[in-house]
């Protein structure tokens, strides 16, 4: 990503470089909890709240290009069972490294003796500017990876029934008498016939009853 507007200090999710310096080989460890931002996880499926509590563990260290961020994101997740609809949660946790580069550094780090057109391979960079840098991008990336694509509130979640809806896990002895349709075929053709042969009989015991009607 190309260097952009100038970053908010105050954004929980910047972080200041000047301490660390440019001397290559300089570490600093840095722990930070943070408010989730907005649509922190896949949408619709399964996600961090926005505003729930994001814990950070960073490594910062300075290379000759620019600044090496490694880091651990943990948080709590929610989302819905893919399976039984169920609402679930779980913990996430989401390892990433990054580099953020000096704008006015190569990529051997050395100074820029002057502007290149480099637009495509910016594209794909991430830069430090004027000492800051912005973590969301490579946080959010990173979370989202480590979510489930198809979260589950069990392993083994049997899901629901295909003919009513009801969830098995909450009656594993739920079950519909099975009928095999060739079966049925046969009992309807079997009802069918039976009420025929009732309306023959029916018939033939009102013909007897004329007959006998008209032999007295």
């Amino acid at each position: 990503m190309a260097p952009n507007a100038r970053l908010d200090h105050r954004n929980p999710l910047v972080f200041d470089t000047h301490e660390l310096g440019r001397r290559p080989g300089a570490l600093q460890r840095l722990s930070r909890t943070i408010d989730a931002p907005k649509d922190f996880g896949v949408q619709g499926v399964v996600g961090v709240p926005e505003g729930a509590p994001v814990e950070l563990e960073l490594r910062l260290e300075s290379v000759m290009e620019g600044v090496l961020v490694t880091g651990t994101a943990r948080a709590q997740a929610e989302g819905e069972c893919v399976r039984c609809l169920e609402p679930l949660q779980l913990d996430v946790e989401a390892e990433f490294q990054e580099m953020f580069s000096y704008p006015d550094a190569d990529d051997r780090g050395r100074p820029k003796a002057e502007p290149t057109d480099d637009a495509e391979e910016d594209e794909d960079r991430l830069f430090i500017e004027d000492g800051l840098f912005d973590l969301e991008p490579v946080l959010r990336d990173a979370v989202v990876l480590a979510l489930p694509m198809q979260p589950v509130c069990q392993d083994d979640c049997p899901g629901l029934c295909s003919e009513c809806g009801a969830r098995l896990a909450d009656d594993p002895d739920h079950h519909h008498d099975a009928v095999d349709i060739r079966w049925a075929a046969l009992q309807g053709l079997a009802g069918s016939l039976g009420d025929g042969e009732k309306d023959e009989m029916s018939g033939a015991d009102a013909e007897a009853g004329v007959d006998e009607k008209q032999e007295k």
